[in-house]
């Protein structure tokens, strides 16, 4: 596994074992998060958001099923989960990473807004059927 595949799957399990304190460390200060149909937020706003998302206990995982890098640039296929007390939605995801000195400069997430309202609405189904 190179060094850089190895940046981005310790960031997402920080983020998935609910330490985002420890996982806003493995950005650098200009990081961009780019996300399908949302703003792009840079440097500080990023690590705000992954902070309060936390804060708010808004549970973030991901489900990786390929992973491949290109020297600094490493392109995902995942499944991402959101949840929120019992609410869960999930959503397939392909993200490009690129870690700059072992720090992750760009988190870019391609998906469809579709199939994440889809993975909204399964978990909203499941909650009222108490599953």
């Amino acid at each position: 596994m190179s060094d850089a595949v190895a940046v981005v799957r310790t960031f997402l399990d920080l983020l998935a074992s609910g330490r985002a304190a420890e996982a806003v460390e493995m950005l650098t200060e200009d990081t961009e998060w780019r996300n399908t149909g949302l703003p792009t937020l840079r440097g500080r706003r990023v690590r705000r958001t992954l902070l309060d998302m936390e804060r708010r206990k808004v549970r973030f995982w991901a489900e990786m099923h390929a992973v491949a890098a290109d020297g600094e640039a490493v392109l995902t296929d995942r499944t991402d989960f959101l949840g929120l007390g019992r609410w869960v939605s999930s959503f397939p995801v392909q993200g490009t990473f690129t870690v700059r000195d072992g720090k992750i400069a760009v988190w870019d997430d391609h998906y469809a807004m579709g199939q994440v309202f889809a993975g909204s609405v399964r978990g909203l189904v499941s909650l009222v059927r108490g599953r």
